[in-house]
């Protein structure tokens, strides 16, 4: 079986044995071909997220994918990379701190089961950041927050324990909620089955709750309907 992989300076290609999960198949590689070839692993059940890479062009959980003949393997899209399919996530993650998303200000609640089923499936994420390399904001503004760090303003923002919402909603105006094109991306390629897209909707519905409003859509004129000084709708009418 064989792949490629886009390292520092070039592409090369490998031979694996067939059956292999991708994780597999780079532990293979770097113990019986290439001790180099640096990658990033953890628990190798989908389940700690570092080692989320793009494969033929798609973000992927490197051990729960499955090599195909051919694949080819890349780094995550908008990180800068360490060494070959190890990426620097300091500042993608930096974006959680910036988004301020956590508990601002506490309260007792009762939270029934529906309650937490609210915001279970945003909890499940796992920052292995396939949604932050897959979305295309990125490419042309590098200060947007991303979509995992929106889901998880979301999530907090839908607690009941939070007394605060607003200072959750008020964090995320500036390269946030409003910067998405809703585009979906993020939601394809998330492991965990999370929906970015919908959470970051739904964001802007609270957004416009506590005062704020789309500031693109806010400074577009549309100016006075002009007619051309008369209507006609077939009755002979023309003032």
């Amino acid at each position: 079986m064989r792949l490629t992989i886009q390292r520092e300076r070039s592409v090369e290609a490998f031979e694996v044995s067939e059956g292999l999960t991708l994780l597999a198949a780079l532990y293979e590689i770097k113990e019986r071909q290439d001790a180099s070839l640096t990658f990033g692993a953890g628990c190798r059940a989908s389940v700690c997220g570092a080692c989320a890479v793009r494969v033929n062009g798609k973000e992927v959980l490197a051990c729960a994918h499955e090599v195909q003949e051919n694949d080819h393997v890349e780094p995550l899209n908008y990180h800068q990379v360490r060494r070959d399919l190890k990426v620097d996530r300091t500042p993608s993650k930096a974006t959680l701190k910036t988004a301020q998303t956590w508990l601002h200000t506490p309260q007792p609640a009762h939270l029934t089961p529906n309650d937490e089923h609210k915001t279970e499936r945003q909890s499940d994420c796992i920052l292995c950041e396939s949604c932050y390399s897959a979305c295309p904001v990125l490419a042309i503004n590098p200060d947007f927050l991303g979509p995992f760090a929106l889901t998880r303003a979301f999530r907090y923002a839908e607690d009941g324990r939070e007394r605060d919402v607003k200072s959750i909603v008020d964090a995320i105006q500036t390269n946030g909620v409003w910067d998405c094109t809703l585009c979906g991306e993020c939601t394809a390629v998330c492991p965990k089955g999370i929906d970015p897209k919908m959470d970051i909707t739904m964001l802007r519905g609270l957004s416009l709750q506590h005062g704020h409003s789309d500031p693109t859509f806010a400074s577009q004129s549309f100016g006075t309907p002009d007619f051309g000084g008369g209507f006609d709708g077939g009755f002979g009418f023309n003032p």
